[in-house]
């Protein structure tokens, strides 16, 4: 059986939108660039082909991972009444040692971005708050050691 991927809408949404500027703009520009390389003749030492066929490669394998994942993908419906952290959940909270406090959107690996605030279920942070209640102390197993924070607050993802 097929593993299924949980999504948001936005979530959902933003992979479309991603699959198409892949598939309408990035794969035939990159289909240029490599006709344009060949032109050049000896494909030998031809880095604008190698480069060419390297992006290539990585822009089929995002299209089949997208694709993949919308295949497999459930929309978690949003709740006003959100009690625990999950996937479509913005969870603020306070590190016990140095009391600086984090907000992140929890969201499918799909759609993990923590630089702009969108932390996947799967991350060491996102899969120690999943299922955590507010006022909840929680200790996070992180690369740099053990984190101790407090969820202040869980709301539905805007």
């Amino acid at each position: 059986m097929t593993e299924r991927v949980e999504l948001t809408v936005a979530g959902k949404e933003a992979l479309e939108k991603e699959l198409i500027e892949l598939v309408e703009v990035k794969r035939p520009a990159v289909i240029d660039r490599i006709a344009q390389a060949k032109s050049f003749g000896d494909l030998s030492e031809n880095s604008e082909y190698d480069d060419a066929k390297n992006e290539q490669g990585f822009i089929e394998t995002r299209i089949a991972e997208i694709e993949r994942t919308l295949d497999r993908a459930v929309i978690v419906k949003p709740s006003s009444n959100v009690k625990t952290v999950r996937i479509g959940t913005t969870v603020k909270y306070t590190n016990t040692k140095n009391r600086k406090q984090s907000t992140y959107d929890i969201v499918a690996s799909a759609n993990a971005n923590p630089l702009n605030g969108m932390m996947s279920v799967d991350s060491p942070i996102g899969s120690a708050l999943l299922g955590k209640k507010e006022g909840d102390s929680v200790e996070i197993k992180a690369p740099s050691g053990v984190i101790k924070v407090k969820i202040t607050s869980i709301k539905p993802t805007k």
